[in-house]
């Protein structure tokens, strides 16, 4: 049988997500207000509609001052600022849905793993089981200073994280299925021998106490990451149940799909096809070829150049005013996200990209697939990214908002389904029970 496709909206809670200057089109956010509730819910709805398996809420922690050594053009041209805490809609959008799934992003850095497993055990009985959790290590200086911290080493950030992860699991872990008596005449609630103290002693973190929240419908969240580097991919291979990359073309993707599930499957001895490789796209779909390149070209007329350094100084690492616009992006490394770096440098098949057309090319969509066509001419490079790139389903990427989630859902949709390749109805009420079945 085909593969079908699973898909989710790639959003942040801000006024501006991942294509830059979209605040500037003239059918952004007609008559919503992205600070407000309804705004969510009916983006919620509008993706429920669609049969997503989730809404994926990015997140940033502080605006992004490498460029220039400051953030002002970050706030100047609205790139990803002002961005609100992620975690805080997420039962905004499961309130207003049944089925649909929220992965919040959420980062290691400042935050004990005990709180972050009582955070989201108390989302995951809020949505009904409906909740994934992002894991990131901030990676950006100006989260560090934000915070005033001091940056850690590369070199010891996924031991770190791999600790965080053991901790969340003892506490994820430790009451027993049958914990809770709620023996009204005797007044005994729980069985404290079935609610088991955790202990923890390691080498980043120290921690003695009981899972403050009772088992949620998970019993943990569905566990998301974005593994880039080596570290990176056996982490995500190691702990995830869904993986987010950016691969610009088939080739890389059908690259990342074999390295991807060999570590799976033969370095954690995990069954094949317990991870889903989720790959980040942008659509722009109109009723014809003619329409739908009209629409690109709108989109492209509001990126702010300046902007578009800003956010790729950013995300790297690297203060990208420093260097002549004409100079080759492959002649240069960066200490920043390598994955995404690498749809940069393969942006064109490994045909050189000045760095100019790198910062355009980044801020359309941090260098994902971008699709422009019918319906018939989406749903074509969909399924060739599903056979011969390896992918499992697909993170659609923002433009305008909520009309290029409408104009997916209304046009997209019903062609995958057509064709085979998409669900007509959710096989479950849990988002991992969507999330890991066709």
């Amino acid at each position: 049988m085909a593969k079908k496709a699973h898909l989710l909206g790639f959003i942040q809670h801000g006024v501006n997500s991942h294509a830059t200057g979209m605040w500037r089109h003239p059918k952004d956010k007609v008559g919503w207000n992205y600070a407000r509730p309804e705004y969510w819910q009916h983006m919620a709805r509008t993706m429920e509609r669609g049969l997503f398996d989730a809404m994926f809420i990015a997140d940033e922690l502080a605006p992004y001052n490498t460029h220039a050594n400051s953030s002002d053009p970050i706030v100047k041209y609205a790139v990803q600022f002002p961005t609100h805490e992620p975690s805080t809609i997420a039962p905004i959008i499961t309130s207003a849905t049944t089925h649909l799934g929220v992965g919040v992003t959420l980062s290691t850095a400042f935050e004990h793993p005990y709180s972050m497993c009582r955070r989201l055990s108390s989302l995951d009985h809020l949505s009904n089981g409906r909740i994934a959790w992002n894991i990131v290590s901030s990676y950006s200086k100006s989260e560090w200073e934000a915070y005033g911290a001091e940056m850690t080493d590369r070199g010891h950030r996924y031991e770190r994280l791999d600790e965080y992860m053991e901790l969340c699991y003892k506490l994820w872990n430790s009451w027993e299925l049958d914990a809770i008596i709620a023996d009204k005449e005797s007044g005994v609630y729980a069985d404290p021998s079935k609610v088991h103290e955790v202990v923890h002693e390691g080498t980043f973190f120290r921690s003695r106490g009981r899972h403050f929240v009772a088992p949620s419908p998970q019993g943990q969240p569905v566990l998301w990451q974005a593994g880039s580097s080596d570290r990176g991919r056996d982490f995500a291979a190691k702990h995830a149940e869904a993986i987010f990359a950016v691969l610009p073309t088939v080739a890389r993707m059908r690259q990342y799909s074999d390295d991807l599930n060999t570590r799976v499957s033969e370095r954690f001895n995990r069954p094949h096809g317990s991870v889903r490789l989720i790959y980040g796209v942008q659509t722009v779909v109109a009723e014809t070829r003619e329409e739908a390149q009209a629409k690109y070209e709108r989109i492209l007329a509001c990126i702010p150049p300046e902007g578009a350094l800003a956010w790729m100084s950013g995300h790297f690492g690297l203060d990208f005013s420093t260097f002549d616009l004409d100079d080759l992006i492959q002649d240069i490394e960066v200490p920043g996200i390598q994955g995404l770096f690498e749809s940069i440098l393969y942006a064109r098949d490994g045909a050189p990209v000045t760095i100019r057309d790198a910062a355009i090319i980044y801020a359309q969509g941090m260098g994902m697939p971008v699709l422009v066509g019918t319906p018939a001419d989406i749903a074509d490079r969909l399924e060739e990214f599903m056979d011969d790139g390896g992918a499992d389903g697909f993170m659609l990427i923002a433009t305008y908002t909520p009309g290029c989630f409408e104009e997916f859902v209304d046009l997209v949709v019903p062609e995958l389904q057509r064709r085979g390749r998409y669900r007509t109805e959710y096989p479950g009420t849990m988002l991992r029970e969507n999330l890991l079945n066709d």
